[in-house]
């Protein structure tokens, strides 16, 4: 049965977060993503809610017309909150190659072996973005036209793991850490301060529901670096931004990819997370995760991309449900993908997925 586009949705922002945190038994499993490429976006913009259009580029209007069919988008499918973000751009390198899924263009990839910075002399003569030259348009447009009932998740784009391991590169990174702690204290630092800032000027948001930060620090079988490193460096500015988002009354939410076992305790008991994101059945499925931490903090997605990608609709509708029995039920979950909609997903899968969750009752 499809029920998309939804003719009258009721979103709840509020709602959604008293399941996720477990503040309240939940009377339904809300649906939640993290990013999706445009190319998805597009599709079901132009083709499923028979919208125009509307390219994103520097002019306000252009931004506004963006604006207009990213909230229609979200709002149509059922979900509770939109998810936007962007950032500074820190100017680390990277390796660009042929897109195989989409003729034409290209995608990138952090160069792990040549960072910007080696040396305190590349330090010194860094120059760092500051948080007068951050443009807030699309955070404010967002947060003044959401339909009632809708919330904003938000974020700096990349986290600071993710950041400070392209101005090194992960290699020059791991070097780093054994012949200049100090440097990568101070290029941590430096980050952090310009990551905190950011997130300050999202206080006067009135639709924030959370703060949905991704910081990629694993890989299939551990963290990319030693679990003492990042709890050194790295898990004291997620503890900063954790706390920022308590202190607005909004919880804090972790996108890591990877296996995180070596660091999980620390994030839940130090950091203070309140959900994790991202999830990949080859490491651990989302239901083994819910069944060992959902008493602790809320589990979002799950659905694994392989599933996404190759299963077809039919069986994509199929692990939804399971999901949604064995997770659902129990609370402290929000249905969608295992890490989010790139462009090789085919629309039909995506549309699947949420088409199920959308007819599923508790």
């Amino acid at each position: 049965m499809t029920h998309l586009p939804l003719p009258h949705p009721r979103p709840d922002a509020a709602e959604f977060a008293e399941i996720v945190t477990g503040q309240v038994p939940p009377t339904r499993v809300p649906i939640v993503e993290y990013i999706f490429d445009e190319s998805v976006l597009r599709a079901v913009v132009t083709g499923l809610l028979g919208r125009e259009w509307a390219p994103f580029s520097p002019s306000r209007a252009a931004q506004a017309g963006y604006c207009d069919n990213f909230i229609e988008f979200w709002f149509r499918l059922g979900y509770d909150c939109v998810r936007f973000e962007t950032g500074f751009d820190f100017g680390a390198g990277v390796v660009v190659a042929a897109d195989t899924a989409v003729a034409g263009r290209q995608r990138a990839w952090a160069d792990e072996h040549a960072g910007v910075i080696r040396a305190w002399e590349d330090f010194d003569r860094f120059r760092w973005p500051r948080i007068e030259e951050a443009d807030f348009f699309i955070h404010e447009y967002l947060d003044a036209h959401l339909p009632n009932g809708m919330g904003l998740l938000t974020c700096h784009a990349g986290g600071i793991f993710e950041h400070v391991s392209r101005l090194f590169s992960l290699e020059g990174l791991c070097l780093a850490l054994c012949e200049a702690p100090d440097l990568v204290q101070a290029v941590t630092d430096r980050v952090g301060e310009t990551l905190l800032a950011y997130y300050r000027q999202f206080a006067g948001l009135k639709n924030l529901t959370a703060l949905f930060q991704g910081d990629d620090m694993g890989f299939r079988s551990q963290t990319l670096i030693a679990p003492d490193h990042l709890r050194r460096y790295f898990l004291p500015w997620h503890r900063r931004f954790a706390q920022l988002a308590h202190d607005r009354g909004v919880p804090y939410f972790l996108h890591s990819c990877g296996n995180l076992d070596g660091i999980i305790e620390d994030l839940i008991e130090n950091v203070g997370i309140d959900a994790k994101h991202s999830f990949e059945d080859a490491i651990m499925p989302v239901e083994e995760f819910h069944a060992r931490y959902s008493s602790r903090i809320g589990v979002l997605g799950g659905v694994d991309i392989n599933v996404l990608a190759q299963a077809g609709p039919d069986g994509v509708r199929a692990r939804v449900r399971t999901l949604m029995a064995r997770c659902g039920r129990l609370g402290r979950y929000a249905v969608g993908s295992g890490n989010s909609i790139p462009n090789y997903i085919p629309v039909e899968n995506y549309l699947a997925m949420v088409d199920e969750a959308a007819g599923f009752s508790l």
